[in-house]
């Protein structure tokens, strides 16, 4: 079994070691080596990407921050000077924790962890993950496919679900924080503290407010930052 990996490190020499660590290791491929972690994020959505070695104190976006935006597919193996880290690091679900300076012979260990958990997986008959809720309105209970949710907007003790095809939301007696918790990220991602929008199905973004038809859905400030990530992730310049 072959493993496609990438290294992000903003330290150029850390990065040439553990690329020619992974170009002499029989079972990775490297896909690339980047300096920071949003120069990372393009080829990360376009490629099967198996182990991300990711070094934690970065600027503009550290690696643990990235560590959210990494697909629940890949295995991350955090690399750092500092053991301070290691708790938070377990904590984003890491494969393994690598202390700069790094060896070959720890580089290996971790890959190796990584060759065996994946081996594993392939073992395991997949099953593909729900697609759908069920929630209570007008004492019923409604299913509502994932790929029909446009936005939610969050009333109180009430959330109402904008659906693709139809004129009327479902009002559904549940809090946000509740129904956030049961959509996958970062599919679905909460744009104000009264909206979470379904990313796939926007098509406009005016003035910084996601257009849908008539419904102008705000961006606040306390998001603003990790809308403008994903919005950078997906977009052409």
């Amino acid at each position: 079994m072959t493993l496609n990996c990438i290294i992000i490190d903003d330290e150029p020499l850390a990065g040439q070691l553990l690329s020619s660590y992974a170009e002499k290791t029989s079972f990775l491929h490297l896909i690339g080596t980047y300096n920071s972690a949003v120069s990372a994020i393009k080829d990360l959505r376009e490629n099967d990407v198996h182990l991300v070695y990711l070094d934690i104190q970065m600027p503009e976006l550290s690696g643990l921050e990235f560590a959210t935006l990494i697909p629940k597919s890949a295995r991350i193996i955090f690399t750092t000077a500092f053991s301070q880290y290691a708790i938070d690091g377990y904590k984003v679900n890491a494969l393994d924790y690598l202390m700069k300076p790094i060896s070959y012979e720890d580089f290996l260990r971790t890959a190796n962890k990584g060759l065996e958990w994946f081996t594993a997986q392939e073992g395991k008959v997949a099953t593909p993950p729900d697609r759908f809720i069920f929630v209570k309105s007008e004492y019923k209970l409604v299913q509502v496919q994932f790929d029909e949710i446009l936005f939610i907007e969050g009333l109180k003790d009430y959330v109402k679900i904008y659906l693709e095809d139809n004129k009327k939301p479902i009002l559904s007696l549940m809090n946000m924080k509740r129904i956030e918790e049961s959509l996958p990220y970062p599919e679905f991602m909460r744009t104000h503290r009264s909206y979470i929008v379904h990313m796939p199905k926007v098509r406009l973004v005016d003035r910084f407010r996601v257009v849908f038809g008539e419904n102008y859905i705000p961006i606040s400030d306390s998001y603003k930052e990790e809308v403008q990530q994903y919005l950078d992730s997906h977009t052409l310049v």
